[in-house]
């Protein structure tokens, strides 16, 4: 499987995503908080799948 460097506005999307979830672990975020491990989970697969599509 040959695989791709992500771009760099969906490499940022799954950073921001990722570290918003960790923050919203310890801190109170409105509705983030309540699904602070699906917003890390959703970052990752962004990242992933961007790394293993083409032009995505």
């Amino acid at each position: 499987m040959k695989v791709n460097a992500p771009t760099k506005n969906v490499w940022f999307v799954a950073v921001i995503l990722g570290v918003l979830g960790v923050i919203a672990q310890f801190v109170a975020i409105p509705f983030v908080s309540v699904y602070a491990f699906w917003v890390v989970v959703v970052g990752f697969v962004l990242l992933v799948l961007s790394t293993v599509l083409k032009g995505f």
